[in-house]
């Protein structure tokens, strides 16, 4: 999968919670949340379109996505562990987990994550 930049990736959270939506409704959309101008929305959305992110049916360029945003998690992790960690998820784990206050049930609930694998 090709690397999916911030502003990809907040158009795609809008395009996720309202699919099938029209460009039109997303230029507006974000217009509100993104305070992004009409021009931008379309460059970023022919951006996704044409890295394969999402389908474009006309009339009314009707917006659909092409990967799920499971997907796209999973894919910018394993870019983040090779880009900073070498490729380790143990390394990237002990980094995420070093300052953070986990709870028995978050710790048991990792522990039941990691037995599932």
């Amino acid at each position: 999968m090709q690397k999916i930049f911030d502003s990809e990736l907040k158009l795609m959270e809008l395009i996720w919670e309202r699919e099938p939506v029209s460009a039109k409704d997303l230029s507006l959309l974000a217009a509100t949340a993104l305070e992004w101008n009409k021009n931008t929305t379309y460059t970023v959305l022919k951006k996704l379109e044409a890295k394969g992110f999402i389908l474009r049916k006309d009339p009314g360029f009707i917006c659909s996505s092409l990967v799920t945003r499971g997907e796209v998690q999973k894919s910018e992790a394993k870019s983040l562990a090779a880009r900073l960690f070498g490729g380790s998820k143990r390394a990237l784990f002990s980094a995420l987990l070093e300052d953070e206050e986990l709870t028995a049930d978050d710790i048991a609930e990792l522990k039941e994550m990691i037995n599932k694998r």
